[in-house]
């Protein structure tokens, strides 16, 4: 969990975030926040993380709301090679290897700084 605020935090495009949901435990945490880009995009975060398990849903948006990119681990889609971890770019389901904060934060550091992937 701290790495995400830290990650966050030293991202030269993320404005501002609001944690909007945190709970830990022993051998767990969940983390649920929304994070303002400069470009007046916003992503949400969300993460679950134990021993067992590890969920994730990184919902990118538009100004707008519109939906640019969302990447999460929900087990469907199994024709992916990447199954469970997929993204949803427009009305398309593709294969996803960006599983964690990090390597969003990469890939929307790319697109921003007009360095598509």
């Amino acid at each position: 969990m701290v790495k995400i605020l830290q990650l966050l935090d030293e991202s030269e495009f993320i404005e501002s975030y609001e944690i909007q949901d945190f709970k830990q435990g022993k051998d767990f945490y969940y983390i649920r926040l929304q994070a303002h880009l400069n470009n007046k995009t916003t992503l949400f975060i969300r993460e679950y993380a134990s021993e067992e398990d590890y969920s994730y849903s990184y919902h990118w948006q538009g100004e707008n709301s519109q939906l640019l990119i969302r990447w999460d681990n929900a087990p469907h889609h199994q024709q992916l090679i990447t199954y469970p971890h997929h993204k949803h770019v427009e009305e398309k389901v593709l294969p996803s290897y960006e599983i964690g904060i990090l390597e969003v934060l990469t890939y929307i550091s790319n697109i921003l700084s007009g360095q598509h992937q």
